[in-house]
């Protein structure tokens, strides 16, 4: 293990001054999740996930790659706290196995699963860093997928018990919950253009699969909320701005389209109990008729919630056109549900090593209304971060100016975004290790400390440096 040589630089006669101070208590954090990071795929009684099976398919992700081994924080998360303790992380956003904990989808937990997510919280309490469990970050056991999956409403039931069993483990240990992550990614990547786990093409299924994974979300808030009165609970949502290519009617629909699908789809019935009755609209053709019953348990009071920002949607809607989408290495069809015509086009701007293009005001732009049209809960940026695949020197050092300048850029929309009153309460970046990253296995990076795959050896990068040096003065210095 490679430790930070500083955590923090106090403005004095030789640092920068420090220009934009977040307010006191914002949380300073680092996200992972289980699939990306652990390994020990087979290890203490932990059953398959569908990502077990999808990326030990032929094709499915990019070199073979799968999440075996993947970083091993398993076996090594007491080496990563102590490098999470000097960056001077006070939080830390991880994902639950649920196959880990509940190998089968149903029934009693596995012990040793449990077990180590009590050594990981202790671990992270004991260096002063509080934990964030997300219980699903899509590793869905693949007895359930067999079962029917997310399409299935039963499921949801099944992650209401998984959850009860989590809580009564860690609750003790753990205020801040995230039930489910992105549900955008999970309901129409894995269940429509099949470029996620489980891999299917089931258009109609996947409008079943983004209902009870919210579904899934409010039965698991019923199931905890009032064992421990200090626990607070919300969602993780991937949300982006999304712009008309042009002033054409067709891409501004283009543009409502896209915007229904990806923000208000989970929005709505997260914070107002309703669906959006144009989306409904568009995807009327596919039989998606949520129940009124249904939306009373999703809409269940938010202590917090989660906001993921990459970038931004710039769309056309010209008639006749194929669709292009971005979502994955081998997108064949469109995870756009009943806007299959839409087309995702570039806007011009520069761009991550993911192709994604950087435009940080569009985070100040989502952050604004989702404070604006939307009851008022406290937000925080539970992922946001930049892929490259930086090349370190011959002594192992990775200077990541990009990561540096993207991440920069985004505090201080960020910052922005509370001096308009955005109830804005932390940051977590994407992601605290280079990892597994979904379709692209091990092709793209997105940690402030670089992994080396074939020892396990962990090395800050200058981003990591940069962001201790951030947490340590609660700012961001000065721009010259």
């Amino acid at each position: 293990m490679t430790s930070l040589e500083s955590s923090a630089v106090q403005d004095d006669a030789g640092a920068p001054e420090t220009a934009l101070r977040f307010p006191t208590g914002f949380r300073w954090g680092a996200a992972t999740a289980a699939y990306q990071v652990e390994g020990a795929a087979a290890e203490d009684g932990r059953g398959p996930s569908i990502w077990d099976t999808f990326a030990h398919t032929p094709g499915k992700v990019l070199g073979g790659d799968t999440g075996d081994v993947a970083v091993d924080h398993y076996h090594r998360f007491p080496e990563d706290v102590a490098l999470m303790r000097d960056l001077g992380l006070t939080s830390y956003r991880f994902s639950i196995s649920w196959p880990r904990v509940q190998p089968a989808g149903a029934g009693t937990a596995n012990g040793p699963g449990l077990d180590f997510y009590r050594r990981l919280c202790d671990a992270l309490l004991e260096a002063g860093i509080e934990p964030w469990p997300t219980l699903y970050h899509w590793d869905l056991p693949q007895p359930l997928e067999d079962a029917g999956g997310w399409p299935e409403r039963d499921t949801a039931y099944r992650f209401a018990d998984y959850a009860e069993l989590v809580h009564e483990a860690i609750g003790d240990r753990v205020k801040h919950w995230t039930t489910v992550n992105e549900p955008w990614c999970a309901a129409f990547l894995g269940y429509a253009s099949g470029d996620h786990a489980p891999g299917r093409l089931d258009p109609s299924g996947s409008l079943l699969a983004a209902h009870h994974l919210m579904l899934g979300h409010g039965l698991a808030v019923q199931a905890m909320r009032g064992r421990h009165p200090d626990n607070r609970f919300g969602a993780a949502v991937n949300l982006y701005a999304v712009s008309p290519a042009t002033g054409d009617p067709a891409d501004v629909d283009a543009a409502r389209r896209i915007d229904g699908m990806q923000n208000r789809l989970f929005l709505d019935p997260l914070l107002l109990g309703r669906y959006p009755e144009d989306v409904l609209a568009d995807t009327a053709r596919h039989g998606f008729e949520p129940d009124a019953a249904d939306l009373a348990v999703i809409n269940q009071p938010l202590d917090q919630l989660g906001i993921n920002y990459y970038t931004r949607h710039t769309v056309a809607g010209t008639p006749g056109e194929a669709a292009q989408t971005a979502s994955g290495p081998f997108a064949v069809h469109s995870p756009w549900v009943g806007s299959e015509h839409v087309r995702f086009v570039e806007a011009g701007r520069p761009v991550t090593g993911m192709g994604w293009e950087i435009d940080e005001g569009g985070l100040h732009e989502v952050l604004t209304r989702v404070a604006r049209e939307y009851p008022a809960v406290p937000l925080y940026i539970t992922e946001n971060g930049a892929g490259y695949d930086e090349t370190p020197d011959e002594d192992g050092t990775v200077h990541d100016a990009e990561r540096i300048a993207y991440i920069d850029a985004h505090l201080r929309a960020c910052h922005d975004a509370i001096a308009d009153g955005v109830p804005l309460a932390g940051y977590f970046t994407w992601s605290l290790l280079d990892n597994f990253e979904w379709a692209w296995g091990y092709s793209k990076r997105f940690g402030l400390i670089r992994v080396d795959y074939a020892t396990q050896l962990r090395t800050p990068k200058d981003s990591a440096r940069w962001y201790a040096d951030v947490i340590g003065r609660n700012g961001l210095p000065g721009q010259g």
